[in-house]
């Protein structure tokens, strides 16, 4: 497998990670190309005997295994523009796209298919792939080949169609966008009582770690902690009160989180009936806010 000639759409950090990964696993890169031709060209240096290459036509007729890694939009415009051959294997790294948006590559006799690492790269595009989960969505042979590509690169491997794609990536949005959104907020808080941002999101992050090593170790269920986990109604009607004179906005979103935790708390063996609902029914009731006084 690894004699293959891979190629490289794209030049970013995700394009970057994965071909970097793959020659250090003995698989040979051919081609990269990019919008612009200094990126493909830092790229390939790193990547002995590898072109960069003037256009994306040029990576298809140098490559076996072509990997489509340009932002979402893109990939349907890459996958009409080249002129694929028989035989060949095109591949986009969408987390949320179809495999059929490569249907022009399909129709030209090549297999399609779907190679998604499961991984944030923003900070370190050099971020180690090992114990990560790849999605990925084939025919055979290709979909053995991507499984087997994926476990050389010390991953884990998923099998999904098309249609469960997009829930999929919503997911992984709300495991890690969404955790980014929430650390902003926290800390906007933090800044409202008068604590300085650098400072509130240097004290949270340990908190954070915690959760998620706690995550790791003993479940999702077992590692909620906090007010609606122990059934304490009065502090959660404390929050409501002091976000509220902050941002409705926030409070609305407190309320939404917090009914979305309730059935974990009773998951967990901590929340009883009774306390449960009583704290539904706390952040379902809005909070009343004092009548101005009349002049």
């Amino acid at each position: 497998m690894n004699k293959i000639r891979l190629g490289f759409i794209g030049a970013g950090a995700l394009a970057t990670t994965l071909s970097v990964a793959f020659k250090q696993n003995g698989f040979n890169i051919t081609a990269v190309s990019s919008r612009g031709f200094e990126s493909a060209k830092t790229l390939a240096e790193r990547l002995d005997d590898c072109r960069a290459a003037a256009n994306n036509q040029e990576v298809a007729d140098y490559a076996d295994l072509v990997f489509i890694a340009t932002p979402d939009d893109v990939i349907p415009v890459v996958a009409s523009q080249v002129s694929w051959r028989k035989g060949q294997m095109v591949v986009h790294c969408s987390g949320a796209d179809p495999v059929d948006i490569l249907n022009p590559a399909k129709k030209a006799g090549s297999q399609i298919g779907v190679f998604h690492p499961l991984q944030t790269f923003a900070a370190k595009p050099e971020e180690n792939l090992k114990g990560i989960t790849f999605a990925v969505e084939a025919e055979e042979p290709l979909l053995t080949q991507l499984k087997e590509m994926a476990r050389i690169l010390g991953g884990n491997v998923i099998e999904l169609k098309s249609k469960d794609r997009a829930i999929y990536h919503a997911a992984a949005v709300f495991a890690c966008n969404y955790l980014v959104t929430l650390t902003d907020i926290a800390a906007d808080l933090w800044e409202s009582i008068d604590v300085p941002r650098d400072k509130a999101v240097m004290a949270l992050l340990p908190l954070m770690r915690g959760t998620i090593n706690n995550i790791e170790s003993i479940g999702v269920a077992n590692s909620l902690t906090g007010p609606i986990a122990r059934g304490d109604s009065g502090t959660v009607k404390k929050h409501l009160t002091a976000l509220d004179k902050i941002d409705p906005d926030i409070t609305g979103l407190y309320r939404e989180l917090g009914l979305n935790t309730i059935p974990i708390a009773i998951k967990k063996g901590k929340l009883n009936k009774s306390q449960a609902e009583d704290i539904e029914r706390i952040l379902k009731q809005p909070i009343l806010q004092p009548e101005c006084k009349k002049q």
